[in-house]
C-alpha cells in the first residue's frame, strides 16, 4: 500500500510540474522614455520570490519573459542614463496565457542626458576601415526609409538625387548583411528599405573579395554602404503600394515586397513614373570576384523626382532574392528590368580661349533605354579551410537616341557658319560574364592558399545616322548670297570585347604578428572593333573623299603582374609594405581601307604597394595608403595613321607613346567622442602623374568649312598632379535634439595641354591650367523628437582657374546656396514639410538664381496608420535649371532643362508585420515602403 502511495505522490509532483512547464504563460511589455521612443539594450528583470529572470530590452523596446508561473511578480529595470525602476504586478492574461505589462515610461537622469548620446548604445565606432553607426537612437517617423536614417548620420551626405557621400568619397555599393542587394544599387536598397528593421549601418573602405579574405589590402577602394537588418525581423514582411497623379500630366505608380523568414530573403519591386525615378542603375554589373564594372547597357539619366537633366519616362521591376540552405550554403542574386524614355533641352555656350572660337549652341535630345540585368552568387563553405565563391552575371541593353542639335560659330568674334546636325544612334549591348574565387587555409597559424578568375565577353553594335545642313554665311542676313553644305552620313560601328583574368595569392606567416605574401595576376583583354562610314551625298564642299572610311582594329592587351608584401598587424599598428613587377604587351593589328599596320608595344612597370594604420584609440584611427597604376594609351592614340571622322575633324595617333604612371597617396583620420556626439573625420587624396598623355590641339580656317581642328598625342615630361581634401566636424548635444555639422574641402588639380591656331602662326604653345576648388558647408539640425524636424543650413563654392595662356580673371564662379528644410506634425496623423534652396551664382555666362520652394501635407489615416494621403507641390516659383560651368583651354557654360512645377496627389498603403514588433500596438502601420517622391 505504502508502495501505491509512493507513485500516487511521484505522479501528482511530475503532473504539477508538467502542468507548470507546459503552462506557457508569458509576461511581456514595452519600455519607454519621456519622449516616447524605444528603450533598446536596457537590463529587465522579472522576480517572484528569491528567484530571478533576466532579458534585455529589443531595438524596439520589448521585453519577453516566457513559461513563468501566475503568482505576483515585479518587474526591475535598469538602463545607462535613466532612474532606475521597480514595480509590483498581480498575473492577469488577457488571452493565451499572454499578460501585457502596461507601457514603462522610464526617467532621464539629467546630468547625464547631457553627455550620454544615446542609453546604453555606442552611436559610432570606428572599427580600422569601418564606421559602424547604430540606428537605435535615431528619430524617425513612422514610415521611413534607410535614406532618413543616413541623412541623420554624422559624416554622411545624402543630395537632393539620392547619391549618398560617405567621409568625403560617394559610396558605390550597397550590401544587406553584407551580401549585394540588387547588384549593388545604391539608391535602389536606401530608398526602399523600411527604416525600422535596421540595427546598424557601415561605412566600408572595401578593398576586394581577395583582401576581405587574405586581410592584405592593396589599391584602390571603394565606400561600400553595409545594413544590418535586426535578428528580430526575420520572420515577417513589409508591403507599399503608391498611385498618384498630378498636374503637368504627371503620374506615379508603385509597388514594394519585403519578405523575411529564418534564413529566406525576397525583394520584389516595381516602378512606373515620368518624375525622373528610376529604380535601378544599369551602369555596372555587380563587381565579381575580380572587381570587374561596366556592361548590360549604360545608365538612362536617373536622379529622384525631379534632381536631374531632362524629363523621364520610367518603368522598372526587379526581384532580389537570398536563401541560406545552410550556415555553409548561401545563394542569392537578382533580376531588374529598367526602361528610361528621355526627353533633355539645353544650351550652351563654348569658347576655344586659346583660339578664339566661340560656340553657341541649342540641343534638344531624345533617348530610350531599355537595360536587363542578372545576378547571382552562390557561396559554399566546403570546411573549416575552403571557401568558393561563384558569380555567373548577364546584360543586355538595347538603347536608341535622336538628337537635334543648333550651333553658331564666331572665329575672332566674326561670324564662321550655323549649322544643323540630326542624328540619330541605334545600339545594342549583349554581355556576359563568369567570375569566382576559391580560398584554402593551409593551416590554423595563418597560411593561405588563395584564386580567383575571372571571364567577361561583351559586343556593342551601333547604328549612327547623321545629316547636316551647314550655312558658313549668317543665315539671318536675306542679302547675301549663302554658300551651304549638305551631308547626309551613315556610320555602323562594332565593338567586340572579351577579357580572361586569373590571380593567385599565397600567405606565410612569419610570427605571431606578421605574414608575407606573394601573388600572381595575369589579365588579357581582347578587342575587335570596326568602324564604317559613308558620306551619302555633298555639295558645296571643296573637300572630298575624306568622310568614307573604314576602320578596323583588332588587338589585345595583356599584362603579368608579379608582386611580394609584408605585413605586420598588432593592436595598435598595422603596416604593409612591397613591390610588383608588371610586364604588358600590346599585340594586333590597325586597317585602313588598303593600309594595314602592326601594332606591337611592349613596356615594364614597376609599383610599389605600402600601407599604414595607427589606433590611437578605440574611437581614433589614421590611416594611409600609396598605390601605383600604370595607364596605358588608347588604341586611337596610338594609331599609325590619321583618323578623320568629318570633314571638320582628325584625330592624329602617336605609335611612340608611353604609358602613363599615377602615384597615388591617400589619408584618412576618424576621431571623436562618440558617446557625447562628437566626430571628427578628414581626408586627404594626392596624386602625381608622370609621364602624363596630353593632347596637341591644331585649328585651322578652311574655307568652304569654317574651323577645322586636328587633335595629336604626346608624353608630357612636367608631372601633373591633383590634391582633394574634405573634413567634416560633428557635434550633438541633449540626445541629437540638437546637431551642428561643419565641413567642406579644398581641391588643386593642374592640367597640361598644347595648343596651336592661327593666332599663333601655327606653333604649338604650351598650356598649363590650374583649377582651384573651395567648398564648405554648415548645417544645424533641431529634432527633439519625430514629430518635429528643422534644417537650415547653407553651401559655399569658390572655383578659380588660371591658366599660362588666357588671362582668365573673369572667369572664377561662385555658388552661395542656403537652404531650410523642415517637417511637423500639425496633429498626431497631420504632416506638414517643406524644402526650400535659393542660389546665387556668379562668374557665369548667364547667372541664373532660381529660388527653389517645395512643400507638402500628408494625413495619415486607416487603422494602424497604414493608409497616407500625401498633397505636394513642387517647385512652386516654377524656377528649377541646372547651370554648370567647366573651365581649361576650353571654356564651357551650360543649362538643361529639369522638372519644373507640378503639384501631385498621392495615395499610399502600406502593410508591415515582424515578429519582432511591439504587440501592443498594430504594427501594420510602421517605417517601410517606397521612397516618396520628392517635394
Amino acid at each position: 500500500m505504502d508502495f501505491f502511495k509512493r507513485w500516487i505522490a511521484v505522479a501528482a509532483l511530475f503532473i504539477c510540474f508538467s502542468a507548470q512547464a507546459q503552462s506557457n504563460k508569458v509576461v511581456q511589455g514595452f519600455l519607454r522614455d519621456s519622449l516616447s521612443r524605444p528603450v533598446a539594450g536596457a537590463s529587465v528583470q522579472y522576480i517572484v520570490g528569491a528567484d530571478t529572470l533576466k532579458t534585455s530590452s529589443s531595438v524596439g523596446g520589448i521585453y519577453t519573459f516566457s513559461n513563468v508561473s501566475d503568482k505576483p511578480f515585479k518587474i526591475r529595470v535598469s538602463s545607462l542614463g535613466f532612474e532606475p525602476f521597480e514595480k509590483g504586478y498581480t498575473f492577469a492574461a488577457v488571452q493565451d496565457n499572454r499578460m501585457l505589462v502596461s507601457n514603462i515610461i522610464l526617467q532621464g537622469i539629467p546630468n547625464m542626458l547631457e553627455e550620454v548620446v544615446v542609453n546604453g548604445v555606442v552611436t559610432v565606432q570606428v572599427k580600422g576601415d569601418t564606421v559602424e553607426y547604430s540606428t537605435r537612437d535615431l528619430k524617425l517617423r513612422e514610415g521611413s526609409v534607410a535614406e532618413d536614417a543616413l541623412k541623420k548620420l554624422q559624416g554622411v551626405e545624402v543630395d537632393k538625387d539620392g547619391t549618398v557621400t560617405a567621409q568625403g568619397e560617394q559610396v558605390t555599393r550597397v550590401r544587406i548583411n553584407g551580401k549585394d542587394f540588387f547588384g549593388g544599387d545604391v539608391k535602389t536598397a536606401t530608398q526602399n528599405l523600411p527604416a525600422n528593421i535596421i540595427a546598424k549601418m557601415q561605412i566600408v573602405d572595401d578593398y576586394g573579395d581577395m583582401a576581405n579574405i587574405t586581410g592584405n589590402k592593396s589599391g584602390e577602394s571603394t565606400k561600400v554602404l553595409n545594413i544590418q537588418i535586426d535578428p528580430e525581423y526575420n520572420k515577417g514582411y513589409a508591403t507599399t503600394l503608391r498611385v498618384g497623379g498630378g498636374t503637368e500630366e504627371r503620374y506615379q505608380t508603385t509597388g514594394m515586397f519585403m519578405g523575411f523568414r529564418d534564413k529566406s530573403q525576397v525583394s520584389v519591386l516595381g516602378n512606373m513614373n515620368n518624375m525622373n525615378a528610376p529604380l535601378f542603375d544599369f551602369n555596372s554589373m555587380g563587381g565579381g570576384a575580380r572587381g570587374r564594372q561596366g556592361g548590360g547597357g549604360g545608365r538612362g539619366p536617373g536622379g529622384m523626382f525631379g534632381g536631374s537633366e531632362g524629363i523621364t519616362n520610367v518603368g522598372s521591376i526587379g526581384v532580389n532574392i537570398r536563401h541560406d540552405f545552410s550556415d555553409k550554403l548561401k545563394v542569392y542574386g537578382s533580376y531588374s528590368y529598367g526602361r528610361d524614355d528621355n526627353n533633355t533641352i539645353g544650351s550652351s555656350y563654348t569658347n576655344r580661349l586659346a583660339e578664339g572660337i566661340e560656340e553657341e549652341s541649342n540641343d534638344d535630345n531624345t533617348s530610350i533605354r531599355a537595360n536587363h540585368r542578372f545576378e547571382g552568387n552562390l557561396e559554399w563553405n566546403i570546411s573549416d579551410k575552403d571557401y568558393i565563391k561563384i558569380t555567373p552575371q548577364l546584360g543586355f541593353g538595347d538603347n536608341t537616341a535622336d538628337n537635334l542639335k543648333n550651333v553658331r560659330q564666331l572665329i575672332g568674334g566674326d561670324f564662321s557658319n550655323y549649322q544643323i546636325t540630326n542624328e540619330s544612334n541605334k545600339s545594342t549591348a549583349p554581355r556576359y560574364n563568369f567570375s569566382g574565387l576559391y580560398n584554402r587555409k593551409l593551416n590554423d597559424k595563418g597560411r593561405n592558399l588563395f584564386f580567383n578568375f575571372n571571364y567577361d565577353n561583351a559586343v556593342t553594335e551601333t547604328e549612327y545616322n547623321r545629316v547636316l545642313d551647314r550655312w558658313l554665311t549668317d543665315p539671318g542676313n536675306g542679302d547675301l548670297p549663302a554658300s551651304d553644305v549638305f551631308e547626309k552620313t551613315y556610320r555602323e560601328v562594332q565593338n567586340k570585347s572579351w577579357n580572361a583574368g586569373a590571380s593567385v595569392s599565397y600567405i606565410e606567416p612569419l610570427t605571431e604578428k606578421s605574414k608575407i605574401e606573394v601573388t600572381y595576376d595575369y589579365n588579357n583583354n581582347d578587342y575587335d572593333n570596326l568602324k564604317a562610314q559613308q558620306l551619302l551625298e555633298s555639295r558645296g564642299s571643296s573637300a572630298s573623299g575624306i568622310l568614307d572610311y573604314n576602320y578596323n582594329y583588332d588587338y589585345a592587351f595583356a599584362t603579368h603582374r608579379v608582386g611580394a608584401s609584408y605585413m605586420y598587424d598588432s593592436e595598435k599598428l598595422k603596416y604593409s609594405f612591397g613591390a610588383a613587377l608588371q610586364p604588358s604587351t600590346l599585340r594586333g593589328n590597325a586597317y585602313n581601307g588598303a593600309i594595314t599596320e602592326v601594332i606591337d608595344r611592349k613596356n615594364l612597370n614597376f609599383i610599389p604597394i605600402a600601407r599604414f594604420e595607427y589606433k590611437f584609440s578605440r574611437q581614433s584611427n589614421l590611416t594611409m595608403q600609396y598605390s601605383g597604376k600604370s595607364n596605358e594609351p588608347s588604341v586611337s592614340q596610338t594609331l599609325p595613321f590619321a583618323e578623320t571622322t568629318s570633314e571638320t575633324f582628325t584625330n592624329i595617333g602617336n605609335p611612340d607613346l608611353d604609358p602613363e604612371f599615377g602615384h597615388k597617396m591617400n589619408f584618412r583620420f576618424r576621431s571623436g567622442d562618440f558617446q557625447k556626439g562628437k566626430t571628427f573625420f578628414a581626408m586627404l587624396r594626392t596624386e602625381l602623374t608622370t609621364d602624363k598623355i596630353v593632347s596637341y590641339n591644331k585649328t585651322t580656317r578652311v574655307n568652304g568649312l569654317g574651323a577645322v581642328q586636328e587633335v595629336g598625342y604626346a608624353n608630357e615630361s612636367e608631372p601633373v598632379y591633383s590634391i582633394n581634401s574634405f573634413y567634416h566636424l560633428g557635434r550633438s548635444f541633449k540626445e541629437k535634439t540638437y546637431n551642428i555639422m561643419y565641413g567642406g574641402g579644398v581641391s588643386f588639380n593642374k592640367g597640361i595641354s598644347y595648343q596651336n591656331s592661327e593666332i599663333t602662326n601655327f606653333e604649338f604653345q604650351k598650356n598649363v591650367n590650374l583649377n582651384t576648388g573651395f567648398h564648405q558647408i554648415l548645417f544645424f539640425r533641431y529634432n527633439p523628437s519625430e514629430n518635429l524636424e528643422i534644417n537650415p543650413g547653407v553651401r559655399y563654392n569658390y572655383t578659380i582657374t588660371t591658366s599660362s595662356l588666357i588671362d582668365l580673371s573673369n572667369r572664377n564662379t561662385q555658388k552661395i546656396t542656403p537652404n531650410l528644410i523642415g517637417s511637423i506634425n500639425i496633429t498626431p496623423t497631420t504632416i506638414f514639410g517643406v524644402d526650400i534652396s535659393k542660389e546665387f551664382n556668379k562668374g557665369y555666362t548667364s547667372n541664373v538664381n532660381p529660388f527653389i520652394i517645395n512643400s507638402y501635407i500628408e494625413q495619415r489615416l486607416l487603422k494602424g496608420q497604414r493608409g497616407t494621403i500625401r498633397f505636394q507641390g513642387f517647385d512652386l516659383l516654377d524656377q528649377q535649371t541646372n547651370i554648370n560651368r567647366t573651365v581649361s583651354e576650353i571654356l564651357t557654360d551650360s543649362r538643361t532643362n529639369r522638372l519644373a512645377r507640378y503639384f501631385m496627389l498621392t495615395f499610399t498603403f502600406k502593410l508591415q508585420k515582424f515578429s519582432g514588433v511591439n504587440p501592443m500596438e498594430d504594427n501594420s502601420g510602421g517605417h517601410g515602403g517606397m521612397r516618396r517622391p520628392r517635394m
